[in-house]
């Protein structure tokens, strides 16, 4: 199965936003892609950057507009999205969410960012409530999609979970970027961290990853002199952390034939699952083992 990742930058007209994606959803459709992922909340600018009770009036009710204009792509292109929302659940209640459109146009299933960061100029537990739907692949057409939202990227659990439900493939849709003050030495380490990261658990899990991130600078809308340098990189790796197709800083499509019964062939060679000490990992559901 052919896939595809979008990496874009945005601006804060939703519309134009939009317009982007499709046009880039056609383009992968017409070059052969079954499957197409998107970054996270590609629909605007990354609004977590402050705090700001206005930003609120940025999200969605899903089903909603966005599932419905995407959702005729994909049944006019018979290709399976994956989208990154901010999901008004109810008044007051909101999420990071991200689903999967079905080649007919209906909603596959969802899952909602379970682990949420509250960092500077990361302050997403200010608009999201942490997810309540665990580590569930959807099923598709184009497989069952192991489908997590960026911060879930640095959690081994998240990924083992989703391996363990059965997943065919691990999939991150992404919005990731350097501060201004960091220095280039700290910049190129925590890139490096996160492709590794990431890597590691295509590795663990014999699973092929996608990770799509957003590229480009987004200044934080009050403050002039701050902001955040999106570093793109976007990445798809094989069942053995290979990579298959990469990206840099600029606005592209990456490709990449994928074979999840490859998994099955590599987990013979290497049966981490089959050594798991599931016995002596009770620990793991502590905070920390004093």
């Amino acid at each position: 199965m052919k896939a595809a990742l979008i990496q874009q930058s945005f601006t804060a007209n939703k519309r134009e936003n939009m317009a982007q994606s499709a046009a880039r959803i056609r383009e992968a459709a017409k070059n052969g892609a079954r499957l197409i992922v998107l970054s996270e909340l590609h629909n605007g600018l990354y609004f977590c950057q402050s705090e700001n009770p206005d930003f609120f009036d940025l999200a969605e009710t899903i089903p909603g507009e966005s599932t419905d204009y995407f959702g005729a792509i994909a049944k006019e292109l018979k290709v399976a999205l994956v989208l990154s929302l901010f999901e008004k659940r109810a008044k007051g209640l909101y999420h990071n969410t991200a689903l999967v459109i079905e080649t007919n146009g209906t909603i596959a299933g969802k899952y909602r960012k379970m682990h949420v960061p509250d960092d500077p100029a990361f302050y997403e537990k200010f608009y999201f409530t942490q997810g309540d739907l665990g580590f569930k692949p959807i099923e598709t057409s184009a497989g069952k999609l192991g489908v997590l939202v960026c911060w879930d990227q640095w959690f081994p659990e998240a990924a083992r979970l989703m391996a363990l439900n059965g997943a065919d493939i691990l999939i991150y849709p992404t919005a990731i970027g350097w501060d201004l003050n960091d220095s280039d030495d700290e910049k190129a380490r925590q890139l490096e961290a996160w492709k590794t990261i990431q890597r590691s658990h295509a590795i663990a899990n014999a699973l092929p990853v996608i990770s799509a991130n957003r590229v480009g600078f987004e200044k934080e809308r009050r403050d002039e002199g701050a902001g955040i340098d999106f570093w793109g990189h976007s990445f798809i790796c094989g069942a053995q952390g290979e990579v298959i197709a990469s990206a840099d800083q600029s606005a592209t499509i990456l490709y990449a034939d994928l074979d999840f019964n490859r998994s099955e062939k590599v987990r013979r060679i290497w049966p981490f699952l089959r050594d798991r000490r599931v016995d002596s990992y009770a620990d793991l559901t502590k905070r920390f083992v004093d």
